[in-house]
């Protein structure tokens, strides 16, 4: 759960931040994908670190 809400924060991040850069349509969900990733991959690692703490 945490893993997907990261993707969608990422995604929600980098499409704003596109968006304000006045970057065209392509522009914002590449950013937003490019986020998204980012976002995913550090809440794996938040998660495997929760899972791995709490044995």
């Amino acid at each position: 759960m945490i893993v997907l809400t990261g993707a969608l924060l990422g995604a929600i991040f980098g499409a704003v931040l596109a968006a304000r850069r006045k970057g065209r349509p392509l522009d914002i969900a590449q950013y937003a994908a490019g986020f998204a990733i980012l976002f995913m991959i550090v809440a794996l690692f938040i998660t495997l670190f929760i899972h791995r703490a709490s044995l």
